[in-house]
């Protein structure tokens, strides 16, 4: 295992380390990391004593992954679990890489432009294991054997069987859309098409059985059951059944992507028990589920049993399957849609309904704000219009009015009075 710190995330204008503690300038001398099993231990070193906060990227309100530090002296010490606290992974060619982001501010109470932050990794390389199981096997070829169980009870007439076989590799990785795309998701949208896949390093010895999946907020505040412990689905509409390969060593399911809402980090947790197909530890894989529970598994317990010390019949399956699990996890950020930024060169890739929208003469997009501004521009227009309107009707009546009133005359013609008139 080794760990080293990336970089420190200072802004471009700064070259020093200084943050202002308490009320002095004290400056960090060092930072170190070490790369335990379960986590992270980020050691900082200062010039003065220590108030202020620590905490992941990103994690900064209320967060059980954020630890408040009063009058801490060095070393200065934070502890990053590698499963939770938007810690991710990544494989390599020869193991397995753990990484994140740890901010250091310098006030408990508030988030300022004093903070720094640092990119830590810890790679960790993988090593074989060896599994070794001990069968009790009838042999009539043996008269009067008998041989001592560690629990002190004899079986008359078996010999026992040790069988070694290295342990195999156990991987769970989440690809965006298809495996055949070869494309890990590491940051998705809601509703992306996703695909979960468990797999065994290939053997002809061990199959596998994947039970109690569940999905978590690494905040440790929530988390919802995916698969039940007989390996059938919780909830379909949130993930379907597994689909096995034939040699049951790879299990595939097709979901998309969720996130619980207040925050965008994702992890998937199961158990993956082996079983060893030559004797029979596979044939309820995979399970048929009928009410959330594998019928197949039922048939194995009535089929699969052993005799004990005392003459009763046993179940041998939970024992087996006890020492041979494996917990696989995996994590990934699912964002919203306008959390996401768009990936580098995403402006000249575009979809084929997208293509053809964009070549048809006929057709032109506007955007909602865009839209919504033009709304407006038109709205203020009209209303402008009908204003206008409504002056020019009223001056044309004044103007009417103001004329019949200047421009009307009495016409008087001469008055002729025909009983006075004569005529000589």
């Amino acid at each position: 295992m080794m760990g080293h710190v990336l970089d420190n995330l200072d802004p471009p204008h700064t070259s020093s380390q200084h943050l202002v503690l308490g009320r002095k300038e004290a400056t960090i001398k060092s930072v170190r990391i070490l790369c335990n099993s379960n986590d992270i231990v980020v050691s900082i070193d200062t010039s003065d004593v220590f108030n202020g906060m620590i905490y992941p990227k990103g994690l900064s309100k209320n967060s059980s992954c954020m630890a408040e530090f009063k009058e801490q002296t060095n070393p200065i010490l934070y502890k990053l679990p590698l499963t939770s606290c938007s810690t991710m992974s990544s494989e390599m060619e020869d193991g397995i890489e753990y990484f994140n982001t740890v901010v250091v501010q310098p006030h408990r109470k508030l988030v300022t432009n004093q903070g720094r932050g640092y990119h830590i990794r810890c790679k960790y390389q993988t090593q074989e294991k060896t599994v070794t199981n001990t069968f009790n096997v009838s042999g009539d070829f043996i008269d009067d054997a008998e041989w001592k169980a560690p629990n002190g009870s004899s079986f008359i007439g078996t010999t026992p069987l040790t069988a070694t076989a290295p342990m195999p590799g156990c991987y769970m990785r989440i690809f965006a859309g298809t495996p055949a795309d070869k494309l890990v998701a590491e940051n998705v949208r809601i509703g992306d098409p996703l695909t979960m896949v468990i797999s065994l390093d290939d053997q002809e010895i061990y199959g596998m059985k994947v039970t109690n999946c569940l999905v978590r907020d690494g905040l440790g505040w929530g988390e919802q059951m995916l698969i039940n412990s007989d390996g059938c689905p919780v909830d379909y509409e949130i993930l379907g059944e597994l689909e096995y390969s034939s040699s049951k060593t790879t299990a595939a399911v097709r979901f998309q992507a969720h996130k619980f809402p207040y925050t965008s980090s994702v992890y998937y947790q199961c158990n993956v028990k082996l079983c060893i197909k030559n004797a029979g530890g596979c044939d309820d894989v995979p399970p048929v589920c009928v009410e959330g529970s594998n019928v197949l598994r039922r048939r194995r317990r009535r089929d699969v049993s052993e005799i004990d010390g005392n003459g009763d019949l046993d179940d041998m399956e939970g024992e087996v399957d006890e020492n041979m699990t494996i917990e696989v996890i995996t994590g990934l950020y699912v964002n919203e849609d306008e959390e996401l930024p768009e990936p580098e060169g995403a402006s000249d890739t575009l979809s084929p309904v997208k293509e053809e929208v964009l070549e048809d003469p006929n057709t032109f997009c506007l955007s909602p704000k865009t839209f919504a501004i033009g709304i407006a521009i038109a709205g203020l227009i009209l209303m402008i219009a009908v204003i206008a309107s409504i002056l020019i009707l009223i001056s044309r009546r004044r103007r009417r009015k103001e004329d019949s009133t200047t421009g009307s005359s009495i016409y008087s013609s001469p008055y002729t009075n025909t009983a006075y008139s004569h005529s000589s």
